[in-house]
């Protein structure tokens, strides 16, 4: 049997890609695009880890999922040991938002959010990006 598209090899999905993604998706979907994103930057290199994040994704058309972008790019640059990506640095919210808007998610954003989410508005719990 022949093929008539050849076979691409394996690339991690970078933010920018995941930016299209939650652009498309709706609010079900959304999660499981982070999620994915989050298991493939897990097991990329450290030395790879950083072009996942470097190039500034298109706006998803919600301010929030924007700024959501900003502050995991930054999140996962220091655990890297590495710093944020310039694009990342001027987002942020005016309001707080909880992507998890129950009264005990509230509470344990409030207390558990990682500082690049907090410092710019979002407030998720640091176990909620552990999805993968």
């Amino acid at each position: 049997m022949q093929r008539d598209t050849p076979i691409r090899p394996y690339e991690p999905m970078t933010l920018v890609r995941l930016g299209q993604g939650l652009s498309a998706a709706d609010d079900s979907e959304r999660w499981r695009w982070v999620a994915e994103f989050l298991e493939e930057h897990r097991w990329e290199p450290a030395e790879v880890r950083p072009r996942l994040l470097g190039e500034e994704p298109t706006a998803t058309g919600d301010a929030h999922w924007d700024v959501f972008l900003a502050a995991l790019a930054e999140h996962l640059a220091a655990k890297d040991g590495r710093r944020a990506p310039a694009w990342a640095e001027g987002r942020s919210l005016r309001t707080f938002w909880f992507p998890f808007n129950t009264r005990a998610a509230r509470v344990d954003a409030v207390v558990h959010a990682p500082a690049a989410f907090r410092r710019r508005g979002v407030f998720v719990a640091a176990q909620e990006l552990e999805v993968a």
